[in-house]
């Protein structure tokens, strides 16, 4: 019996486009996958300087969702978004109410809006961007695939010096 094929490996053949969102949505899955079942305590511990918490990946990720998807992909006034959407570094920050809980499920709920988005373009769709000019949606998924990756590499080794674990 041969061992069942991942998304991101079922669109080995599959187009651009196809791959690119199979490799974006197999990093969400990592990050949510690494930091499930941490107690509270230990996804809010910081065992680095900075403010990298396991939580606040989670947190910090959410933020460039928004940041990339509705503000520059839809051009959603940051008024209308709700929460952090611009991944600075109070997008780290956790507040009493964050659970580990709600931060995935408010996570998952934005990546399914930054898919409803996506959606609507085609990845040569350019939009005005203050910094970069103009961006298309290639190079959005193509950041989304780096910033994700990278964090997902934090999580996995945050997860191993506070509890040990490895893998997913």
């Amino acid at each position: 019996m041969s061992t069942p094929l991942w998304p991101e490996e079922r669109v080995s053949a599959g187009t651009e486009r196809e791959v690119l969102e199979a490799f974006l949505d197999c990093q969400r899955r990592q990050i949510t996958a690494k930091v499930a079942g941490m107690s509270e305590e230990d996804a809010r511990r910081r065992v680095v300087p900075s403010l990298t918490t396991p939580a606040g990946l989670i947190k910090h990720l959410t933020a460039v969702e928004r940041n990339w998807f509705q503000r520059q992909l839809a051009q959603r006034d940051p008024a209308d978004i709700a929460g952090n959407s611009r991944g600075d570094d109070q997008s780290w920050e956790l507040g009493p109410g964050d659970t580990l809980g709600t931060l995935i499920e408010v996570y998952d709920e934005v990546c399914a809006e930054s898919r409803r988005i996506a959606a609507g373009f085609a990845l040569d769709d350019a939009v005005p961007s203050k910094r970069l000019g103009e961006v298309k949606l290639r190079w959005i998924y193509a950041h989304m695939i780096e910033e994700t990756a990278q964090h997902a590499g934090h999580a996995d080794i945050l997860r191993e010096l506070i509890d040990g674990a490895t893998g997913l």
